[in-house]
């Protein structure tokens, strides 16, 4: 009876070892990038009263924190996303903050979602392209486009699209982040800049 319980005890280890050998070997790490820190020493107009600010929209594939690319040289109709490297949240989402941050920082108060505050003017702004475009194999370019509406007294004030593009320094994901956030602060910049002027008495 010992020999056959030692027999058994050997077998579950050899079948113990082997089920651990045969595991899967664990998938590459994820990539989560952000903005980052607003950029530093851009002048911005000031903005001389509250403005409420929508959360910036954007179309159903956009709303995700997957980082998309377009190979305009094989297929520009398919948008792919990386397998390694995502957002932390979704691109409409983060620039919902920049813009509510860098519009603070020129001075005006800004009014969002949730507040118990009314202004007289708003601003609505959606995204409609957010992604690398890569027209060459190893050379791509970042592509930011939005459209904003100053809205005033239930009627439209102001309305304007902006379109933005950035060389990737390198093909590659992290190349194309960089030149996603430079687009999307220089368009947050042109953005609040057209707001200030559209709203001046």
């Amino acid at each position: 009876m010992l020999r056959a319980f030692r027999g058994i005890a050997a077998l579950i280890l050899v079948l113990v070892g082997a089920g651990c050998s045969l595991a899967p070997p664990p998938g590459p790490a994820i990539a989560n990038y952000d903005f980052g820190p607003a950029p530093e020493g851009r002048p911005a107009p000031g903005l001389r009263q509250a403005l409420f600010v929508h959360d910036v929209s954007a179309p159903a594939w956009l709303d995700s924190p997957f980082i998309y690319y377009r190979l305009a040289y094989q297929d520009a109709t398919r948008p792919q996303s990386y397998a390694d490297s995502r957002w932390v949240t979704s691109p409409a989402e983060l620039l919902t903050n920049r813009l509510r941050r860098q519009l603070v920082a020129s001075g005006g108060g800004i009014i969002q979602p949730g507040d118990d505050a009314r202004a007289k003017y708003a601003l609505r702004v959606d995204l409609e392209e957010f992604i690398q475009v890569f027209d060459a194999p190893g050379k791509s370019r970042a592509l930011v486009r939005l459209r904003a509406s100053v809205l005033g007294n239930r009627s439209l004030v102001a309305q304007r699209s902006f379109a933005v593009e950035r060389p990737a320094k390198t093909p590659d994901a992290e190349g194309g982040v960089r030149a996603l956030i430079g687009a999307s602060d220089e368009a947050v910049d042109q953005l609040i800049g057209w707001t200030v002027g559209a709203l001046k008495d």
